[in-house]
């Protein structure tokens, strides 16, 4: 094991960690994840009463998650050769004060464009955030703590999933889904703040190509784990940005129970992301091959049993368990796969996610309106299986069925 993080300088420039680790820092950034997260998702608890303001369908209200995932995969693939030697630092900065605009436009929207506008800058925050990511986290910890820091980014994930969903929904009945969106400008304000404080300056490496990310693909195992990675999340957000209404229509929830179960996810999210850098260490391409798995069985299972209250409470929990965490072990996999091009696979993975998040959020919203509930799950639960089938491949293009710890 190296006694410290050595990047090319395309990934670091001259900066290596030589001391401890700077926990600080990625506290700081994983604060920033909880507000990006409850930014990007919280139409999914506010989907109905946004249509209903804005004279939308469900589907066309749903495809305010699409539009922010189409200008975060166009920011992914380019923003590191835009902003070439930049630090680092003040980009962060930067997209996190976007973020606040972001909150401020969706909440005071007059109509259906603006609010798209509002969403297409969230957009660009979460790609150039999440596309340097793993190598700013890569740069603030030695190399044996990166899978337990990038843990602890994702945890803000997870805290967000846990609070933000039932929260939203709740803050959306007591103050409107408008005052809901506008808590995200004092917690963007004090992201801002703490990550002033604790992030280091970190030079950029002089750019990257704009076609770095896409030579990438050239290698085998990077292309069918970015394909996996891609029929995941296409998966996941076809089921889970319309989950509001197939609960208030099919369950036939109310508001408190409502609350409640997207709680549950959220809490079960919490506790997924706590152990999956100890399930990681045994065994990466198994945990990333059986969670697909086990999210189409899920949506199978919503299908089947979503009249009742108690059985999609159990589904539900399971599907925050296994998936709120299913990001940590692609993010672990591309530090062990690309730890030279880290920046560069980070923003093709970025891309590959969002670009995942827009086309299932599309097709889903299409589904819904069209054919119902059971159509969008079923074809959730396809994508979920091609993805485990992808996962699978790449475990043997790897030539490794266990990665070492370092």
């Amino acid at each position: 094991m190296r006694e410290q993080v050595l990047l090319r300088s395309d990934v670091i420039d001259e900066e290596i960690v030589t001391g401890p680790a700077n926990w600080g820092a990625v506290f700081a950034m994983s604060l920033c994840v909880f507000v990006l997260i409850a930014s990007e998702f919280m139409p999914v608890s506010l989907l109905t009463p946004i249509a209903a303001d804005l004279h939308l369908t469900e589907g066309q209200a749903g495809q305010a998650i699409s539009v922010s995932g189409i200008f975060a995969v166009l920011t992914s693939l380019f923003i590191a050769s835009i902003l070439g030697s930049l630090d680092r630092k003040i980009v962060l900065l930067s997209l996190t004060g976007l973020m606040l605009v972001s909150g401020a436009v969706v909440a005071l929207a007059p109509n259906y464009a603006v609010l798209m506008v509002g969403r297409a800058l969230l957009g660009v925050v979460i790609g150039g955030f999440w596309s340097m990511s793993t190598a700013t986290v890569m740069r603030l910890v030695p190399e044996d703590a990166v899978s337990r820091a990038l843990a602890t980014l994702n945890g803000g994930n997870a805290l967000a999933a846990t609070v933000a969903a039932p929260l939203g929904s709740f803050l959306g009945e007591l103050i409107g889904w408008r005052g809901s969106f506008f808590c995200i400008v004092p917690m963007a304000a004090l992201a801002i703040c703490w990550q002033a404080v604790t992030l280091p300056r970190m030079h950029g490496g002089g750019g990257t190509a704009a076609t770095a990310s896409f030579r990438l693909l050239g290698r085998p195992p990077v292309a069918l784990g970015m394909a996996a990675i891609l029929f995941l999340f296409m998966g996941q957000f076809a089921l889970f940005t319309y989950l509001r209404p197939f609960l208030e229509t099919v369950t036939q929830v109310d508001i408190s129970t409502l609350s409640l179960l997207l709680l549950i996810v959220g809490i079960a999210g919490l506790v997924g992301t706590a152990f999956i850098g100890h399930v990681l260490v045994r065994s990466l391409y198994g945990t990333v091959t059986v969670v697909p798995l086990v999210l189409a069985a899920i949506g199978i299972g919503l299908t089947i049993l979503g009249g009742s209250t108690t059985a999609v409470a159990v589904l539900l929990c399971l599907w925050g368990l296994v998936g709120t965490p299913a990001p940590v072990g692609w993010g672990t996999w591309l530090s062990r796969t690309l730890p030279e091009d880290a920046e560069a696979g980070g923003g093709l993975m970025v891309a590959t996610i969002q670009f995942a998040i827009t086309m299932g959020a599309t097709v889903g919203g299409h589904l819904l309106d069209m054919s119902g509930y059971q159509a969008t799950f079923a074809t959730s639960a396809l994508l979920l299986l091609l993805a485990a089938t992808l996962a699978f491949v790449c475990w043997f293009a790897t030539g490794s069925r266990n990665v070492p710890k370092s």
